[in-house]
């Protein structure tokens, strides 16, 4: 059973949160203000119990933003080479400054030896590493610099380690060590969740109990509560970003990936589409937004808890956004019978579409599901567990067979693809740069906002190199019903079905 976090009382935990927020306003000289608007993306890692201070632990500067360095597209396919940037200025030590951080660069070698890769995102690799000074392991996020070419990147990217310097220390938010930066990658050094993503922990132990899921909730709900109280808003809140910090039964959940958080500003209605499709609250969708949404995410994640399922399904995120402005939620059929409910008041409490009415964080903490210390342990429906694996397991599974199936389809049914991709890629490359795919699309009369333009970016991205490779377009702009003919998906199922038992195991 996951550790059961320690009860306070609302004030109480307000005053211990308020408390450790001036401590280290004090200590570090933090100065929060508001900052600009957002949107980024990344990584996951974790924490300890580690005391020992940081290499290279200082709040970032504001950030400055010189004028002029944003480009036009032209309808020329073949960019005029740029000149060369000139170097960085230096320190009277003769260090250079790095333009992303604004402070001298790092040799991150000096300091820590990288080990094996433990994921890519977007915009770069997290791998292992290990201290240099005392031998402890760390995770290590390295965010190509010639990946960050718009003005926004940067400025995300600074405000993501703003973030977590500010939340770090916090129960149940992943420990950040340092911010780095070298001529070629910023570095960010977190502490290592060992333990996995929440819900392979859940399905690998194959049972749990109300009771237990109780628990693991509360430290989900603590998370959105201690940014809220702390000024920040995650906007991505799922199941992939809460990891175990240990292989320990009773090992702490962490919140990770701060990539789309923002910092609260009072008054200001937030319009970007973020987050992930099944989790998005309503008003997201509608463009006007604030930190409420981060509480519907987290009653997304309880149902499916619950469940083993999201409360609005769809095969695609189209058909996903139109269950959740539908509004059609679910407590009656297998399982919610055997729920309590108790269990389920919250559920609909949290996913109240009137986000001006929906329950805060705060009030979530102490609903009595949260807090009765006589929730049954009696174990869940066992077909939960099921379920929740094949959700896990199904947009993997999905995007894997698309591809095989974009692998061997005919030049006649490609026609027109080829030379698509052809006129994107300007460099003749081989692959879709951000750059290039909304130079492509503005040339074709999209009006897709940049950070829209992000999301098509990473949804047809899937090995996360950063660019789009020829098989991934095709997977991505081929029309549905030619991929989903009945030929096609008998290939594909024969591609999986390696043993032709006639079934395909997870």
């Amino acid at each position: 059973m996951l550790q059961n976090q320690h009860k306070t009382t609302k004030n109480q935990r307000n005053k211990n949160i308020g408390t450790k927020y001036f401590l280290r306003k004090k200590i570090m000289g933090f100065c929060f203000s508001k900052f600009g608007k957002s949107q980024t993306h990344e990584i996951p890692i974790s924490s300890s119990s580690d005391s020992s201070p940081p290499h290279h632990y200082q709040p970032l500067p504001k950030p400055t933003v010189s004028q002029g360095q944003t480009s036009n597209p032209t309808s020329n396919p073949q960019p005029k080479p740029k000149p060369a940037p000139p170097p960085p200025p230096s320190t009277s030590s003769g260090s250079q400054i790095g333009p992303i951080l604004n402070r001298p660069m790092i040799d991150l070698s000096a300091l820590y030896d990288l080990h094996k890769e433990l994921g890519r995102g977007q915009f770069g690799i997290t791998y292992k590493c290990t201290d240099k000074s005392n031998g402890r392991e760390y995770a290590c996020k390295s965010i190509s610099k010639r990946k960050l070419i718009r003005r926004k990147d940067i400025e995300d990217v600074r405000r993501e380690v703003m973030i977590l310097q500010h939340l770090t220390g916090q129960p149940n938010i992943v420990e950040f060590r340092g911010a780095y930066e070298d001529k070629d990658n910023l570095h960010l050094v977190m502490e290592l969740c060992s333990g996995g993503e929440l819900f392979d922990r859940i399905i690998k132990k194959g049972s749990y109990s109300e009771k237990e899921a109780a628990n693991i909730f509360r430290q989900i709900v603590n998370v959105v509560h201690v940014c809220h109280f702390m000024g920040v808003v995650h906007r991505d809140l799922k199941p992939e970003n809460f990891l175990l910090v240990s292989n320990e039964e009773d090992s702490p959940i962490k919140a990770t990936d701060f990539g789309l958080s923002v910092f609260i500003e009072e008054g200001k209605v937030y319009r970007d589409i973020v987050g992930s499709a099944y989790y998005v609250a309503p008003e997201v969708l509608h463009r006007n937004y604030g930190k409420e949404i981060d509480v519907w995410s987290a009653g997304v994640m309880l149902y499916i808890l619950l469940s083993g399922v999201p409360p609005f399904w769809g095969e695609t995120e189209k058909t996903i956004f139109e269950a959740i402005l539908e509004g059609k939620l679910d407590l009656e059929t297998s399982p919610w019978p055997t729920i309590s409910e108790s269990a389920k008041d919250l559920i609909r409490k949290m996913l109240i579409r009137d986000p001006k009415k929906r329950i805060t964080a705060a009030e979530a903490l102490e609903h009595p599901w949260m807090t009765d210390t006589k929730i049954s342990d009696k174990p869940i429906n066992s077909a939960v567990l099921v379920r929740m694996k094949q959700f896990r397991a199904m947009n993997k599974l999905k995007k894997l067979a698309l591809k095989v199936i974009a692998e061997n389809l005919s030049e006649e049914e490609i026609k027109g693809l080829k030379q698509t991709f052809k006129n994107m890629d300007t460099d003749e490359s081989g692959t879709i740069t951000f750059d290039e795919l909304r130079n492509g699309l503005h040339r074709l009369g999209s009006k897709l906002t940049e950070s829209e333009i992000k999301q098509l970016m990473e949804a047809a991205d899937v090995d996360k190199s950063g660019t789009i490779d020829y098989i991934e377009f095709v997977t991505a702009t081929m029309h549905r019903h030619r991929l989903e003919k009945e030929e096609n998906l008998i290939e594909a199922f024969k591609y999986f079905d390696k043993d032709r038992s006639g079934f395909v195991f997870f």
